[in-house]
């Protein structure tokens, strides 16, 4: 017999519950743990090419920490679960809990299919350093708005990072293999537990010192990045909560570490607005304009490529996307940015730039990126409603303001000296090959405005 640890958003080995309850129960009993990872035909088909290239890398790194004995196999979980436990005749499956609308119906039917067989799920720890669902108002309700969510998920507190198992006695079993790497165009980071912990440790050293500060500056190296191995659990929240209370004993800034610690909150309050309303993940969780406010037909399409491809005309924008398609990855201020321009600017919906960051974001994650989004859009959970609307020039020039990032991921554009980049419309003579503005600024915010208050007034 054995025990099994399915991992999920769980690719490590350190700071993992799930696998530590699996290793126990497997001592206890003289027994070997089977780590199986179920490659899903349904979450395969609709993820993008650097999420797919990152988690084919992530799983090698991952088999090759188990000494190859990482069992990988193809199909529906619901079948292919039970199907081991029965092959190994395992007595408990244990698996970090899933929060979101796929996983919750799935983690269920292949609790009830172990069941009928004698086979135990067991859930231990989750993605999240609290798990969704657990830090409610006085009221028992859940939080609406981000501030006082921080604060109570503050002051709920959360575990120390669980050890790593002394020696995991892992079982031999028949693998389909660890998936090839598809490919992607897009320059990813290093994969694995190993590589994400070094870049982390780097981070702490080189850049937490000055994080508040520069944090918004896509010019600057000043980001740890670890949205990416966030998203496949190469590393914990908790590992990065209890490293950065050791900075702030070792004298690391607190501004620094308080605003780093609040990144990682916004994370769990997406993850828990996603529990509570799972349509959230395609739905606005509230009507902030007219329906006939959104651009439609050929119009929509030709907005939605010139800004998918960075050529809409205003630098800021037009670099953060470039970012996005060179490295699957986009600097923080640049996806409100950007994302603001498709909703406010060109009255693209809000789903349709969700789905394309989805195609390409190395770190794309439902609940993150769809409620971000709405954050963004106005139809979310936030205390300040529709009339948020960037200024592409104005956010360019505070967070760019020599222009090195536009400069940077715009060639077109390498020429022009200081923060002129960020209105080339405005030079002697226009660079060559780069695009007039696809919309006017200010006109287009005027019709947000216009469009917002038509729908309060109704």
């Amino acid at each position: 017999m054995a025990s099994i640890w399915w991992c999920r958003r769980d690719l490590r080995l350190d700071d993992n519950p799930a696998l530590a309850a699996a290793a126990d129960a497997a001592r206890a009993a003289d027994d070997e743990v089977v780590a199986l990872y179920v490659l899903d035909p349904r979450l395969w088909a609709v993820a993008g090419a650097p999420r797919l290239s990152y988690l084919a890398r992530s799983l090698a790194a991952l088999d090759d920490a188990t000494g190859g004995r990482l069992v990988v196999r193809n199909g529906d979980p619901r079948a292919v679960v039970p199907a081991v436990a029965r092959e190994v005749a395992a007595e408990e499956v244990h698996v970090a809990a899933s929060f979101e609308p796929y996983g919750v119906p799935r983690d269920a039917a292949v609790e009830a299919a172990l069941h009928d067989a004698g086979t135990r799920l067991v859930r231990t720890g989750s993605p999240y350093a609290v798990a969704p669902g657990r830090v409610l108002t006085r009221q028992g309700e859940p939080y609406k708005v981000f501030t006082p969510f921080r604060d109570a998920w503050v002051e709920h507190g959360w575990r120390a990072p669980a050890p790593r198992p002394t020696s995991i006695p892992w079982a031999e079993v028949r693998s389909d293999g660890v998936p090839g790497d598809p490919g992607t165009t897009a320059d990813l980071p290093p994969a694995g537990e190993v590589a994400a912990r070094d870049r982390w440790h780097a981070f702490l050293e080189d850049h937490l010192v000055g994080y508040a500060r520069e944090r918004d500056r896509p010019d600057r190296p000043a980001t740890s990045v670890m949205s990416v191995p966030l998203k496949w659990g190469e590393l914990h929240p908790r590992t990065l909560l209890a490293d950065l209370r050791d900075a702030l004993h070792d004298g690391a800034p607190s501004d620094d570490v308080l605003a780093y610690r609040s990144e990682l909150a916004w994370r769990e309050f997406h993850a828990d607005v996603l529990f509570h309303d799972p349509a959230a993940a395609h739905r606005s969780l509230r009507d902030v304009v007219p329906e006939d406010a959104w651009a439609t037909g050929d119009v929509e399409e030709q907005y939605l490529a010139a800004w998918a491809a960075g050529r809409t005309g205003y630098p800021l924008v037009d670099a953060g996307m470039r970012q996005l398609l060179a490295e699957g990855w986009m600097h923080n201020r640049l996806r409100m940015v950007v994302a603001s321009f498709l909703v406010k600017d060109l009255h693209v919906r809000w789903q349709r730039g969700a789905a394309h960051f989805m195609a390409h974001l190395a770190d794309g994650d439902v609940s993150q990126n769809q409620l971000n989004w709405q954050w963004v859009a106005g139809t979310g959970r936030d205390a300040a409603p529709y009339f948020r609307i960037f200024n592409p020039v104005t956010q360019g020039k505070k967070f760019d303001p020599d222009g090195r990032y536009v400069r940077r991921w715009v060639p077109e554009l390498r020429d022009v000296v200081g923060p002129r980049v960020h209105e080339p419309w405005k030079l002697r003579e226009r660079p060559p090959g780069y695009p007039e503005p696809i919309v006017d600024h200010a006109e287009e915010r005027r019709v947000s405005l216009d469009d917002f208050e038509r729908a309060r007034r109704r």
